[in-house]
């Protein structure tokens, strides 16, 4: 993954599914996310409105990104898959309201 400007957009989020996983969310462009292994154990998940494209791994289970329907341009990641992120280095992230999309509006 390329990110040319570091962890930047770090988010929680309180819609059904983001609370569940509890994940800390990051975003980059389609472009900057390339799968080097283990592309063939992925599985997708869509819910609800079937526009964003949720991953995860068939063997372990933990979520790793999605494509993103409020800017379908981007995927988001799962932070907790990078070795070198430390939540702590971020002191509070914000937590999106999830339960009221902007594209539910």
């Amino acid at each position: 993954m390329k990110l040319p400007n570091g962890f930047e957009n770090l988010r929680r989020c309180d819609c059904s599914i983001c609370r569940r996983k509890g994940a800390i969310v990051g975003s980059v462009l389609l472009d900057n996310l390339t799968i080097l292994k283990g592309a063939e154990f992925l599985s997708e998940y869509r819910f609800n409105t079937m526009q964003a494209r949720h991953f995860f791994c068939s063997k372990c289970g933990i979520y790793t990104h999605h494509q993103r329907r409020s800017v379908p341009e981007e995927f988001g990641y799962n932070t907790g898959c990078i070795e070198e992120f430390n939540p702590a280095d971020y002191g509070k992230i914000p937590t999106m309201d999830g339960k009221n999309h902007p594209k539910d509006r």
